[in-house]
This record gives C-alpha cells, sequence and structure tokens, in this order.
C-alpha cells in the first residue's frame, strides 16, 4: 500500500515557507525535504501558491478568489478585497497556521515578510494587472499594507475594538478606502 505524500509534502512546505520565506521556497525544495520527486508534488498542487494555500490551509482558493473580485467589475471590489481578506483570516485553524509560521520563524520581520510575498505575488500582480493604470503596483502594495495591517490588528493583536467589531462593520469602514485606491480617478497624492 503507497503512503500517502500529501501531510509530509506540507509539513515540508510549512517548514520551508517558515525559513525561507514565499519567493524563495520552491516546489523542488518542497520535494526533496518530504522525500518524493517533485513530480508528485506537481501533480498535488498546480503551482507554489496552491501549495502555500493547502499549507497555510487557507479556506480561499486565491487561484479562484482573483476571477470573483473582478466579475462583478471595479465597482465594489473594494468591499470584496477586504470581505475576502477577512474571510482568509476568519478561521482560527488559518490564524494557528499563520501563526505556526511566526513562531517557527527565528525573526518575526521573517514571517511577516513569508505572508506578504505570498499576497504581493500572488495576489497583487493579478490585481495589477486587472487595475491597468501607471500606478497599479503602488495602489496594490498600499492595499496589501492596508489589509496586513488590519489582520495583524484585529487578530494577533486583538486591539479593541476593532477585534470585536463585526465583519459588516470593518468592511464599511475599510471597503471605502480600498475602493478610493483602486480607483484610477483618485490620485494618490491626496486630497485636497
Amino acid at each position: 500500500m503507497v503512503k500517502d505524500p500529501r501531510g509530509p509534502i506540507l509539513d515540508a512546505a510549512r517548514l520551508a515557507f517558515a525559513s525561507r520565506g514565499y519567493a524563495s521556497t520552491t516546489v523542488k525544495s518542497v520535494a526533496v525535504a518530504a522525500g518524493v520527486a517533485p513530480a508528485v508534488v506537481k501533480s498535488l498542487f498546480d503551482n507554489k501558491e496552491q501549495l502555500f494555500a493547502a499549507a497555510m490551509q487557507l479556506p480561499v482558493n486565491p487561484s479562484h478568489a482573483i476571477p470573483a473580485l473582478f466579475a462583478q467589475g471595479l465597482d465594489g471590489m473594494g468591499e470584496r478585497i477586504v470581505r475576502l481578506a477577512l474571510t482568509m483570516m476568519s478561521e482560527d485553524r488559518v490564524r494557528s497556521d499563520v501563526g505556526g509560521v511566526v513562531q517557527a520563524s527565528p525573526r518575526i520581520e521573517k514571517s511577516a515578510r513569508t505572508v506578504a510575498e505570498f499576497m504581493h505575488l500572488s495576489l497583487v500582480d493579478s490585481l495589477v494587472t486587472a487595475i491597468g493604470v501607471p500606478d497599479a503596483r503602488m495602489r496594490v502594495s498600499l492595499i496589501s499594507s492596508h489589509l496586513a495591517g488590519l489582520a495583524a490588528t484585529r487578530y494577533v493583536i486583538r486591539l479593541e475594538p476593532l477585534a470585536s467589531a463585526s465583519d459588516d462593520e470593518v468592511v464599511r469602514i475599510y471597503g471605502p478606502l480600498i475602493q478610493d485606491l483602486l480607483d484610477p480617478t483618485c490620485p494618490l497624492t491626496g486630497r485636497r
């Protein structure tokens, strides 16, 4: 009977992402650490993004979430992005796995970079392409920083009253901020 390689692969992936970060971890290095051929990992996960999502047990597959964000157009996308971020961090298991990456990392800066690299490389590039404006990369980087701060403050630091606010309340507050950053007619230099 052939043993299911999924468990050892996901364990190796968690360790690799924690120690090397998202950008420096390769599917091949995870396969080697798990003691399987790279083809085995590729047969279970289409790409590194899916491997990371599975290792962190994200409740949303970013490959499917991005097209859903764009399906309804730019209007209301700010609220949809905030709701997606809240959904991704809503489950205790996800926060625990992300926390495990933080604890496994020798420095908190490195673990934060791992999660930020994943968000940036897997989500930001899709958004940059969709927005299609010259300063899109800066806009999406700003969106990422707002969402990372929201996640840290709400779920890690648990700063009140944000920690106990309803998802709808958080979406109502953050949605317009993110929407403004998505709007190519809103200058990044601020309003006067």
